[in-house]
Formats: C-alpha cells, structure tokens, sequence
C-alpha cells in the first residue's frame, strides 16, 4: 500500500557567486528534473559561491544533484576561482538532508550512492562527510576540507587523505573540477527570538546562556574578568544549556527590537519548542520577555506538529485532533505570527509540495463534489472508494468521541488516555483517507493496462501481464482498507464503554460505519480476486477477506448490543 511519501532536501554549494549565467545554467538543469522543486538560490559575491536548495523525493533529488554537479564541473574552473570562503570544488559541498519519511540512515546511503556515481560516470573525486562518512574523522567538514582547493595534489598523494570515491594523482581534470564534499546531515533550523529590550548586550547573554558554547569562563566570574585558559593555552568555555545550537544576539532595526538569533543543528536533539520555552526560561531569568519567534527559511511539518503537541499535553489537552489544528497551537504558543503573518503552506515543506501538486484528489473534494463526482456514470470512484470513505468516517466518530471525553468537565484526570485513543483514531482516518484515493488509482491502472496495444503476440503478453499486475493490486487495496478499518473497531468499542456516555450513540454509528467499511471492501476483493489467472494469489486474499469480514460482524454486534442496551 501507499506509504508516507519520502521528501528530502539537498543543499549544494558551488563555487561561482558572480556570474549569473553560469548559476542560472545550473539550477536550469535542476528544475528540468521532473518531482523537484528548487526552493531558494543565494549567491554570494564576496564568498563567490552560491547556495542552491531544492526538495522532492529521493531518487529526483539525487538525479537532480548529480546533473548539477555534471553542469558546474563543466562550467566551471576552480583554477580561476577566488572567494572569500572556504573551497575544494567546483561543487564544493553537497548534503542530502531528510524531510519526512525517511532517516537519516537512508540519506546517509543516498549520498554514499551519489558520490559514487559522481565519481565513476564524472571523474570528480568525492569525500563523504557526516552521517555519510566513512572515516570517523571525516564527520567534521573542516576534516575533508583541510587545506582547501591548494591542498589537493599532496591530499590525493596520500592514501590517508585520499579521497573516498574516484581516488586518483592529481590531474588537469581535477585542477578545474576540484574535489566535492557528499554527505548527509540533519535538518537545520534558523529561528530569531523576538525580545522586549533594545539592549543587543541582553540578547547576547541570552544566547550564550543557551547556546552549546557557552561563554567563556573568567577570572571572578567576572565579564569584564581575564578568559581562563587550560593546560594547552585554549580558553575554558561554560557550555550553554542547548546541545546542537548556535546562537547571537543582535538587533534589528526594521523592528526596533534585540533578537537572539540561533541555527539549532540538529532538530533530534534539539526540537524547536524546546529551545523556544528554554530562551524563554534564560531570558526571563534576566527581566527579559521572549515576545515572540520568527522562522528564516522553511521547515518540515515534523517541526510545528512536534510544537504543537508538546504545548497541548501542557494544557493536558488530548492531542489526537487534525494536523492542521495542532499546527495552529504551536504557530499560537510560539507567536510565529508576531512580526508578520506565518502561513504555514508557505513555510512548510510538504505543504509547499502539496500546493505545487496539481493532482486532483477525491479526499479535497467537498462531501457534494464527491457524492456528486461518485453518482456519475463512470465506474470511479466506486464500491471500493466509498467502502474507505465509510471507514474514515467511522475512525473519525470514536475520534470525535475520544476527544470529547479527554475534555468533559470532572474527568480532567483521564485526559491523557483519551488522548492517546483520539491520536490512534486520528492515525487511522488519515490511512483510510488515503486509500480513497489509492483506490480509485488501482481501477484506473486496470483501465489503462486494458488500454494496452495488443497488435502482436509480444504487445499481448506484456498487456496481460500489466492487467494482472494491476488487477493483484486492485484486490490488495480493498483488503487494506479492510485490515485498516477493522482496527477501528477498537476505538469504537473503547468510547462505547468507557467514554462520555453523551455520545455512546456517536460510537455506535461509528463502528455501524465501520462494519459496512469492511463488508464493503470484501466484496471489492473478491470481484477483482476473481479476474485473477494465478489462482495461488487470488484464493488467499479471498479467504483472507472473509475471515476479516466474519470477524467485523462479531465486532459490530458485540459494540451495538452493548449500546442499544444503554439507550432504553
């Protein structure tokens, strides 16, 4: 079945700020790339170099990385190359950076992948750093850099500096391209915290109160005392209270107001909201208030869900409502709107792809759109389509349910297990919301492999081939509605005994919803079941179905009974 879509983002850094033509002609190759969207271009003329971001699934990314590197190892010569920043290459560092859906463990592959075929098929010789490296040492970027863009004809000499992929003497190919620096890392968030004070000596105590390097340490504990030193003459720092964070105080004058301006490095260690209520605790510890917050850049939708049910268990409020809810608490409890309005189809990445996607989607629909949309003579969407809708609206009335009672006045201590049912339902109906779409996607894939020529013996084979491909999978997706509107049942009957006895009724329609989810569905398993000539795949499926289905029947009784019981 449809599985959480993969996103990542790459962030490449090529070593050309000035020349226009050039940075157009790379990010021209990039957004050739179908499912890929280029999300920012920031060159810099001093630094010449230019930091590209783009963001899709994997496998577009990483072609799209890779044909720039291709494009900027032909246009440009790193022995012309003058900046003011730190560079080895003309594609001088590139990161494979995860989003939603996948790990960093998956991106660390990603890369490894990409700089091997950079340097077999381009003959661009590739380090890997990070979570990609191969070498502890070369974790650290500084490591795989050290020297720079002269450094490389004694660090390709070498077999302890040698490059990862492509390792090879110096030659005139590597004299223009340089080396690239592959590797994979966490998400970086940028974040200003807004203050009530002008004084850029405040915000500066701030962020070094929080920051993970602290200050550092002086004579009397004094500020204006003597920075002590170790044994090796280095300077002792008292570490901040945040792992994984940068952080500066400043003012801006566009606001008339001191900010601290933090990067947090790595989103695991750090998440958003807990930095925000620590700048929070450090400022008001110094009879400064934290007014608000203001995100640079875009972030991923893990971000403000994170937040936004971090602020609702400290309200003890359930947590198992719509996204989009959760999402408007933590822009809320965070004042992300202070300064300007925050739209978070703006800021947020998968929405920012979702708004691109022009994909029309029966769940975005209204409830007469789609009745009206389903009334009409073609055979999508159908039985299959409705018996998913069906499941989705029943895990939504034991959500409903679940958060009525996480909220009803006397319960205040139960909260939390409501909650967590509501969270189970809220799971649930975004599946089944999905397989109403996927269903209807498995009857056109059976349309379009009957579409098929068949003009010759080798077009049939392959035309009945794809129509039973498509057929199998038109079977599958009925029975994961199934399997995933059975485990309503649970909620249903949770809320039918325990819940706000209110809505007992409302957790019987569910489960009756439910029930005809799944019988729906059953029926749609078995008629595309049926067309299948492998008879080793059909009857398992068909019996797989039936005993869901018995087992549904025994489920809606049982929750039914015990309501109607309740209702006289």
């Amino acid at each position: 079945m449809k599985q959480e879509q993969q996103i990542v983002e790459c962030v490449p850094n090529f070593s050309e700020g000035r020349n226009k033509a050039i940075i157009d002609a790379i990010t021209n190759v990039i957004t050739n790339v179908k499912g890929v969207k280029l999300l920012d271009v920031d060159p810099g003329e001093a630094t010449n170099r230019t930091v590209v971001t783009f963001v899709g699934e994997p496998q577009p990314v990483v072609e799209a990385a890779f044909q720039a590197v291709k494009k900027a190892g032909m246009l440009i010569d790193m022995r012309q190359h003058h900046g003011a920043h730190p560079r080895m290459g003309a594609t001088d560092v590139l990161p494979i950076v995860p989003v939603s859906g996948i790990t960093l463990e998956e991106c660390a592959e990603l890369s490894r992948q990409l700089a091997r075929r950079i340097a077999q098929e381009l003959n661009i010789p590739c380090y890997c750093y990070e979570a990609a490296a191969l070498k502890p040492e070369r974790k650290n970027l500084a490591v795989c850099r050290a020297g720079e863009y002269e450094a490389l004809p004694e660090k390709l000499a070498k077999e302890e500096t040698a490059p990862d992929f492509g390792a090879r003497p110096y030659d005139e190919q590597v004299a223009r391209t340089g080396c690239t620096v592959v590797g994979a890392r966490d998400f970086l968030i940028a974040v200003n915290y807004n203050l009530n004070t002008t004084s850029t000596r405040r915000a500066n105590a701030i962020a070094f109160d929080v920051r993970e390097k602290g200050r550092p340490m002086r004579e009397g504990n004094s500020v204006d005392g003597k920075p002590l030193k170790d044994a090796n003459g280095n300077t002792i720092m008292q570490p901040g209270t945040l792992k994984s964070t940068k952080a500066i105080g400043w003012y801006i004058d566009e606001y008339g107001i001191a900010q601290v301006s933090m990067n947090i490095t790595n989103i695991n260690v750090t998440p958003l909201h807990v930095a925000f209520d620590e700048v929070c605790r450090a400022a008001a510890a110094r009879g400064v208030r934290v007014t608000g917050a203001e995100i640079v850049g875009l972030m991923p939708k893990r971000v403000l869900l994170d937040a936004g049910r971090h602020y609702l268990e400290m309200q003890q409020r359930s947590v198992g409502i719509p996204e989009d809810d959760i999402i408007q608490i933590a822009i809320k409890s965070m004042s992300l709107d202070q300064l300007k309005p925050f739209c978070p189809k703006e800021k947020v990445i998968e929405m920012l792809l979702e708004a691109d996607d022009d994909t029309q989607k029966l769940v975005d629909l209204s409830v007469k759109a789609f009745t009206e949309e389903t009334s009409r003579e073609s055979p999508a969407p159908g039985g299959g389509t409705i018996a998913a809708c069906m499941g989705a609206m029943g895990a939504a009335l034991g959500t409903m349910v679940a958060n009525l009672s996480a909220h009803k006045r006397g319960w205040d201590e139960r909260w939390e297990e409501f909650s967590r049912w509501a969270e189970k339902g809220q799971a649930l109906q975004s599946r089944l919301l999905r397989l109403i779409d996927d269903d209807t996607a498995a009857f056109n894939e059976i349309m379009a492999a009957f579409g098929m020529p068949k003009s010759n013996d080798e077009e049939k084979t392959l035309r009945s081939a794809a129509i039973q491909t498509a057929t199998l999978h038109a079977a599958q997706v009925p029975l994961e509605t199934m399997k995933t509107a059975f485990e309503a049942f649970a909620l249903c009957k949770a809320m039918a005994e325990n819940g706000n006895p209110n809505s007992i009724s409302d957790a019987g329609v569910g489960a009756l919803a439910i029930r005809a989810a799944v019988r729906g569905a059953c029926m749609n398993v078995k008629i595309n079941a049926s067309s299948l000539k492998d008879r080793s795949l059909a009857e398992p499926l068909i019996a797989e179905a039936d005993r869901i289905a018995e087992e549904a029947d025994r489920e809606e009784a049982a929750i039914t009974s015990f309501i109607n019981a309740r209702l006289v």
